[in-house]
């Protein structure tokens, strides 16, 4: 697996770290959204491959206050994420933004459209992103996100605070050691309780990742207190798949079944023993869906 040379985007001020795979490069344009303040490394690299053997050009981005993109300042006061949900303190840029960044990824790209696939938070990017801008996108795949139309305080419905509590007794790290200690943390409580945690997978992720880190709560507040201004689910209109475990120790399985009831003609796919990430285990059926996705795309639309 090579990814070719790390480019730059722009948006503004914002400048977006993002890279291709190399392998299947004349596919049908794929565009990886990936969670809450983590970089585009956290995407598991066999699964990048999958979807290239499936035939998709693979193409992945840091979304801004994550990797190597634009870190925006902070905010007046520092807080937890969760309550800068409920609050909406978020103020430093909107829903919107990240929208465009996403676009802004694909014109450095030259796609004038790609099949966008978002993770955790990602998902709720990705959404934003067919609603905001319809002709861009071919197609959503949505996974273990919430929807983009839920309240403020009405996500808290979907969470398990269990697993928050979990998370919010993880210190913030100092030293590197302690930064790939942290990732690791992290990637454990979103594993999969179906399927075997695969530990070397997940460093080789967590290290590549380590300087710029995800446990950074000013840039998780930011990014999930961006307030959205845009149209309701109801009008997306590109073929979409929600896929959600049953198993997420951090959003329960309620967050898919009301992102797939709220999207019209939206594919519901229930995963027993899939958490908080993609196991490896269900790869190919992940690529096999997106790719029956793509294929009722282009047999509605004429697309390739």
């Amino acid at each position: 697996m090579a990814w070719t040379e790390r480019q730059f985007a722009r948006n503004g001020a914002v400048e977006l770290a993002h890279d291709r795979l190399q392998e299947g490069a004349a596919g049908e344009p794929l565009l990886l959204v990936m969670g809450l303040a983590v970089s585009r490394h956290w995407w598991p690299g066999e699964l990048c491959t999958t979807f290239a053997d499936a035939g998709f050009a693979v193409a992945r981005y840091d979304q801004r206050d994550a990797g190597e993109s634009t870190r925006l300042p902070k905010p007046a006061a520092r807080g937890n994420p969760f309550a800068a949900l409920a609050a909406g303190r978020g103020a430093t840029y909107s829903a919107e933004d990240m929208a465009d960044d996403a676009v802004a990824v694909m014109d450095a790209l030259g796609w004038e459209s790609a099949h966008l696939f978002g993770h955790s938070l990602g998902g709720v990017v990705a959404q934003r992103v067919a609603l905001r801008h319809p002709g861009r996108v071919r197609t959503l795949t949505s996974s273990a996100s919430l929807s983009s139309d839920v309240g403020r305080l009405g996500a808290f419905r979907h969470l398990r605070f269990g697993t928050l509590a979990k998370f919010a007794r993880i210190k913030p790290p100092r030293t590197r050691a302690e930064r790939i200690a942290t990732g690791l943390a992290v990637a454990r409580i979103c594993a999969s309780p179906g399927y075997p945690f695969d530990e070397a997978e997940a460093l080789e992720r967590i290290t590549a990742d380590v300087d710029t880190g995800i446990a950074d709560p000013d840039a998780q507040s930011r990014q999930v207190g961006a307030a959205w201004h845009g149209p309701s689910l109801a009008e997306l209109r590109a073929p979409t798949l929600v896929l959600h475990g049953m198993d997420d120790p951090l959003l329960k399985p309620s967050a898919g079944r009301a992102t797939a009831a709220a999207i019209r003609d939206a594919r519901l796919v229930l995963q027993p023993g899939v958490g908080h990430d993609i196991p490896r285990e269900r790869f190919a059926a992940v690529a096999a869906e997106m790719r029956a996705l793509a294929d009722r795309f282009a047999g509605v639309d004429g697309h390739t």
